[in-house]
C-alpha cells in the first residue's frame, strides 16, 4: 500500500499537511504522541476526504523512534511515497541542568528521528528511485537568539541537513525539500488569541493553509530550500545588525518577566 507519511500530524501545521496531502487524494500514516487528537483527525480526514488514513501513536522523541516506525512500515507493508517530517516542539528558556529532560527531548525530537527518518525511508526510495522528503525547519535557523538556543540550533541543523541531502538523493529521482517558515498561527507559540489575529491580519505571521499549500507546491517542483514571507528576508538583516547590549538588555527584560 503506498501512503504518505506525516509525523506531528495531530494539530496545527502537522495536521494541515494531512487536510491538504488527503485532499489530493493520499492515503496517510499520520503519526502524533497526541492520541486523543490523533483518533479525532483520523476520522476527520477520513469522513471529508474519503482516503484511507492509519494513526499511529507513538513518542517520536525517543531515540529509537525511527527504527520502530520504520519497523512498523515493513510489517504492514506500507509503501512510503512521500516523507513528512514536521513534528516539534517549542519552549522559550536558559539553557540550564533543570530543563535537561526538555533538551533531550527536543534533540531527539529535531535532529536524531528526521535524520534516521530521512534515512531509513530515503533508502527505499532510491531504490524505487521516486519519492519526496519534506523537512520543516524554521526561520528561526538564521536567528541565533537567547532562549530559543537550542530550537534555533536544531533548526540550523535540519536546514543543513535538508539542503545537503538534497544533492544525495536528487540522482536517484528523490526530491528533498527543506521549508523555511516564519511565525505561523498555530498553538506553538501560545499567543492570546486576539493578538495573534492580528499578527495574521498584518502579515507577521501567516495561516497553515497558505503556509502549507505554498510549501507542498515546493516540495511538489522539487525545490531544494523553500523561505516563505518577507520576515525571511527583513528579520535576519534587523537582527544581525542589533547592538549586543541591546540584546542583551532585551534578554534580562523577558528572563525576569
Amino acid at each position: 500500500m503506498k501512503i504518505t507519511l506525516i509525523t506531528g500530524a495531530s494539530s496545527g501545521m502537522g495536521l494541515e499537511y494531512a487536510r491538504q496531502l488527503a485532499a489530493k487524494g493520499n492515503d496517510l500514516l499520520i503519526v502524533s504522541n497526541q492520541q486523543e487528537q490523533l483518533i479525532e483527525a483520523t476520522s476527520m480526514l477520513v469522513e471529508e476526504y474519503g482516503v484511507n488514513v492509519i494513526p499511529r501513536y507513538q513518542d517520536l522523541a525517543k531515540e529509537d523512534a525511527a527504527q520502530q516506525l520504520y519497523d512498523y512500515c515493513k510489517e504492514q507493508d506500507y509503501e512510503v511515497d512521500t516523507l513528512v517530517c514536521n513534528a516539534g516542539i517549542f519552549f522559550f528558556k536558559e539553557m540550564h541542568p533543570k530543563i535537561e529532560p526538555l533538551i533531550s527531548t527536543m534533540l531527539n525530537l529535531h535532529v536524531i528521528t528526521n535524520t534516521k527518518l530521512c534515512m531509513l525511508f530515503g533508502e527505499d526510495m532510491k531504490k524505487r528511485r521516486s519519492g519526496h522528503i519534506l523537512i520543516v525547519s524554521s526561520l528561526a535557523a538564521v536567528l541565533p537568539m537567547p532562549g530559543i538556543t537550542l530550537y534555533a540550533s536544531t533548526k540550523a541543523y535540519l536546514k543543513s541537513f535538508g539542503r545537503s541531502l538534497y544533492f544525495e538523493m536528487r540522482p536517484y529521482g528523490v526530491g528533498v525539500t527543506t521549508v523555511c517558515p516564519a511565525a505561523v498561527a498555530t498553538t506553538l507559540y501560545n499567543l492570546k488569541p486576539s493578538l495573534m489575529d492580528f499578527a495574521v491580519k498584518i502579515g507577521v505571521i501567516w495561516t497553515p493553509q497558505r503556509l502549507v499549500r505554498l510549501a507542498l507546491r515546493a516540495m511538489y517542483r522539487k525545490r531544494r530550500l523553500y523561505s516563505p514571507g518577507f520576515m525571511n528576508v527583513w528579520m535576519p538583516a534587523v537582527i544581525a545588525i542589533l547592538p549586543k547590549p541591546l540584546v542583551n538588555a532585551i534578554w534580562n527584560k523577558l528572563d525576569k518577566d
